[in-house]
């Protein structure tokens, strides 16, 4: 799953990450957060973008997106953290850049990638040691996934398609995040590497 040469197609699965420079905090506080996600929520329709998993954490993210037009999906991340950190560097009485790199885009080729990128995005809390349990971040959709959470950063209708019960989800991370679960040879390679950068 090779990194920026990625081509971005409609129908396309992909996932976006980048992390503070020098591994520093993005977010600060709870506004922070939520105006991250007021961005998302302003640019995925426009852009014909769907969100499928994300979680924000204080110094990088990770979205996995569904390009349903010809816009590309590397712009949300563009769109998005160009306005965000215009805000922060204001707010913060700073200047330069905030992030370590332009955004990471990752094409997802297959179903099982798929599924289990959705789990090790939701469990990043829990496995940076900010969280006891996936359920306590508030900053991810994974309570919409499991509907005990309205929102609109979702789209249930592909949680229902992987997982037609809650439970079956909560049951998919939690293996992850015990270590009861080998995750494919290809994805854990991958899923190093992103610890490991």
């Amino acid at each position: 799953m090779p990194r920026r040469t990625v081509t971005f197609e409609p129908g396309g699965y992909y996932h976006l990450y980048n992390r503070g420079a020098g591994r520093r905090s993005i977010f600060l506080n709870q506004e922070n957060y939520r105006f991250a996600l007021e961005l998302l929520n302003r640019y995925l329709a426009p852009l014909h973008l769907t969100m499928i998993a994300y979680c924000l954490l204080p110094n990088h993210y990770h979205w996995l997106v569904r390009q349903d037009g010809e816009a590309k999906a590397g712009l949300l991340a563009q769109r998005v953290f160009n306005a965000y950190s215009k805000a922060f560097n204001n707010s913060n009485d700073r200047s330069g850049t905030l992030f370590e790199d332009r955004y990471a885009a990752i094409a997802v080729t297959s179903d099982e990638y798929l599924r289990h990128l959705c789990r090790y995005i939701h469990a990043n809390p829990v496995r940076h040691g900010i969280a006891t349990t996936v359920e306590l971040w508030p900053y991810s959709n994974y309570l919409e996934w499991l509907e005990q959470r309205p929102g609109k950063l979702v789209d249930q209708a592909f949680v229902q398609a992987h997982f037609p019960a809650p439970g079956q989800y909560q049951a998919f991370v939690a293996s992850y995040v015990s270590g009861q679960v080998k995750l494919p040879d290809g994805l854990a390679a991958y899923l190093e590497e992103l610890e490991n950068e």
